[in-house]
C-alpha cells in the first residue's frame, strides 16, 4: 500500500508525541508527572455544563449550520465588543472544532504552493506544519530571549518578498509567554498598512490567561482591521479542552472561503458544544478569572524554581501557562549512560531519568530550549522541579 505524499510533508506534533510517550510510561507503572501537555488542569464551569445538559434536554442534537448557530456567532461578537472593543457581524464569524480547524481554514483558505508564511520563533508546533500541509513555505524570524521573544518591525519587513502571503503570531505566545503591548501591535500595524496584500493570522487563544495588562489585539487598529483573522477558541480560557470549540473573525470574503473548506471537512461543530459556548461567552468570567489568578500564583512559584537550576536561562511569561528556558549549558553533559547533545535529548532524559515529560523546543522552532507547563497543581509543580534537580546534578 503506497500512501499519500502529504505525510511526508509533515511532522506529528510533538506536544502530542511527547504526552503519548508520558501515557506509555505511566502505564507501566511509572510515577511520570506531566509538564508538557497545553491543558489547564481544571474542570469547565459549572454554569457552562448546566447550558450543555439543558440542550442535550432540549434536543439539539441535529446537525449545525457550517459556520455556527447563528446565536453563537452573536455571542462571539458580543464578548469581541466587551473584551476588545472590536465590531464584527456574525456573517464575519465562523465556528469550528478547535482554533487547531480555524487555523487550518484560515492556512488553507489563504496559502498557495511556493507562497511564504512569515512565522515569527518560538511559535505553536502547528503553525509550521499547516503551512507544509498547503505547499507553503515558512519563513522564521528567529526572535531571543533578550527582545522578549517577540519580532519587530524592521525583522519582519526585512523577510517580506513578493511572495508573501501571510504573517502569522500569537499573543500570548505559546510556547514562551511574550505578550504584545498596544504600542508594539500598533508599530505592526503601521508596516502592514503599506503591504495590504499580507494577510495577519493573530492567534488569541490565551487571552484571558495574562499577567501583565490588558490583552491587545491587533484588529483594533482600524486600517489594517480587513488585513487580519483573529483566532480564539474556549480551551484555555475557560477550561473546555475537550468540548472543541474555535473561532475566527475576519472580513467577510476570508469568513466564506473558511465556511466553503469547512463545509467539505467537518461541516459544522457540536450542537452541544455551541450551546454551552454561548453561556461561556456571554456568561459570567470570574471562573476565568480565578483560574488566571491561580496559574499567576504558579507562575511565581515555577519561576522560582527554573530560576535555581544551574545553567538555565529563562523569559519570564507574560501570559499563557508555560515556562521556556535555554538548556544548551547542558549540551556535552552525560551522567555515564546518556549523552545530552540537544534538546530533545535533554527532554528525553528528563522523562526516562526524573520521570517529568516536557517538549523539546526544536518543535517551537528554538532548538536550545525546553517548554514546561505550569498548568498542574503546586504539589506536583514542586515534586517535578525537584526531580529534574536532582536528575540534572548527576550530568557531568
Amino acid at each position: 500500500m503506497e500512501l499519500s505524499s502529504l505525510l511526508n510533508r509533515f511532522s506529528e506534533p510533538e506536544t502530542l508525541k511527547m504526552a503519548k510517550l508520558g501515557r506509555e510510561l505511566r502505564a507501566s507503572g511509572v510515577d511520570v508527572i506531566d509538564l508538557s501537555l497545553g491543558e489547564p488542569d481544571f474542570d469547565t464551569p459549572q454554569h457552562i455544563k448546566d447550558a450543555a445538559i439543558k440542550a442535550i434536554n432540549d434536543n439539539w442534537s441535529h446537525y449545525t449550520p457550517v459556520a455556527g448557530f447563528l446565536d453563537l456567532r452573536e455571542a462571539v461578537c458580543t464578548k469581541l465588543k466587551r473584551d476588545n472593543n472590536l465590531d464584527y457581524t456574525p456573517d464575519q464569524i465562523i465556528t469550528s472544532t478547535g482554533a487547531k480547524q480555524s487555523l487550518a481554514n484560515a492556512i488553507l483558505a489563504l496559502v498557495d504552493e511556493g507562497e511564504e508564511v512569515i512565522i515569527p520563533t518560538p511559535y505553536w508546533v502547528t503553525y509550521s506544519e499547516l503551512v507544509k500541509i498547503a505547499r507553503g513555505k515558512v519563513v522564521e524570524i528567529r526572535t531571543t530571549v533578550e527582545a522578549g521573544f517577540k519580532a519587530t518591525p524592521a525583522q519582519i519587513e526585512a523577510a517580506i518578498t513578493p511572495k508573501t502571503k501571510v504573517f502569522m503570531f500569537s499573543s500570548p505566545c505559546n510556547p514562551s509567554g511574550a505578550v504584545y503591548s498596544k504600542a508594539e501591535l500598533e508599530a505592526l500595524a503601521n508596516l502592514f498598512k503599506k503591504y495590504p496584500q499580507i494577510t495577519i493570522l493573530s492567534d488569541e487563544i490565551y487571552e484571558y490567561i495574562n499577567f501583565i495588562g490588558k490583552h491587545e489585539s491587533i484588529a483594533q487598529f482600524s486600517e489594517i482591521k480587513d488585513q487580519v483573522i483573529v483566532i480564539n477558541g474556549l480551551s484555555k480560557g475557560f477550561a473546555m479542552t475537550g468540548w472543541r470549540l474555535g473561532y475566527t473573525a475576519s472580513n467577510i470574503t476570508l469568513a466564506k472561503a473558511m465556511e466553503k473548506l469547512q463545509g467539505q471537512f467537518t461541516s459544522g461543530t457540536s450542537s452541544i458544544t455551541q450551546k454551552a459556548a454561548v453561556a461561556a461567552l456571554v456568561g459570567d468570567l470570574k471562573p476565568s478569572i480565578a483560574m488566571t489568578e491561580e496559574f499567576t500564583r504558579r507562575r511565581t512559584a515555577t519561576l522560582a524554581l527554573v530560576n535555581a537550576m544551574p545553567g538555565f536561562k529563562c523569559f519570564a511569561p507574560e501570559g499563557a501557562f508555560y515556562v521556556f528556558p535555554d538548556v544548551s549549558s547542558y549540551y556535552g553533559k552525560s551522567d555515564g549512560k546518556q549523552t545530552i547533545t540537544n534538546a530533545s535529548d535533554f527532554s528525553m532524559f528528563l522523562l526516562n531519568t526524573a520521570h517529568v515529560s516536557s517538549v523539546m523546543g526544536d518543535a517551537f522552532g528554538e532548538p536550545h530550549c525546553v517548554r514546561f507547563s505550569f498548568a498542574n497543581s503546586m504539589e506536583n509543580i514542586e515534586k517535578a522541579w525537584a526531580r529534574i534537580r536532582a536528575a540534572l546534578a548527576t550530568l557531568k
